[in-house]
């Protein structure tokens, strides 16, 4: 497999497929399915969208108004995502949800973090996935377990 450099000649050819209208306000977070044509996003009315992006088109739209809805990311299957939570960290702990987008569904609740999850991100070979948050802490997950599998600080490298 032959890897294509992203320059700025690369950027100025493309042009925009589609434009999703569907929500004028801001969104948090967006991720790509890695091998679908899926789009999710997660937004500031705690809403999680769900998008076909091949025919441009809204599938779903779920709210989660008592968590939030910040950071998100998607799993290996292509209607589960993980998303984390924007409210009540400090009365539930669970920073983290693995959510069913098929049947809107909350499939797992992931507690430890004790400040909002800045960074999310699936593992391209399994089912773990680490987080990193604003106290000063990266995990790894795995989600077919709801405790922390490794815990440690962040570190800075330049």
């Amino acid at each position: 497999m032959s890897l294509t450099v992203l320059d700025d000649d690369m950027v100025r050819s493309m042009s925009i497929g589609a434009v999703f209208s569907d929500f004028v306000g801001k969104i948090n977070s967006i991720d790509f399915h890695r091998k679908e044509d899926l789009l999710v996003t997660a937004s500031e009315d705690d809403s999680v969208r769900f998008y076909d992006i091949a025919n441009a088109k809204l599938l779903k739209t779920t709210y989660h108004k008592k968590h939030g809805a910040d950071r998100i990311c998607f799993t290996h299957h292509p209607s589960s995502v993980i998303c984390s939570s924007r409210h009540n960290l400090e009365s539930t702990g669970e920073s983290l949800r693995y959510l069913s987008m098929y049947d809107n569904r909350c499939l797992r609740y992931f507690k430890g973090h004790k400040e909002r999850v800045v960074s999310l991100c699936m593992s391209p070979i399994n089912d773990s996935f680490m987080s990193g948050s604003l106290d000063h802490s990266v995990r790894i997950w795995d989600l077919r377990v709801n405790a922390c599998q490794f815990s440690g600080n962040s570190t800075l490298a330049w």
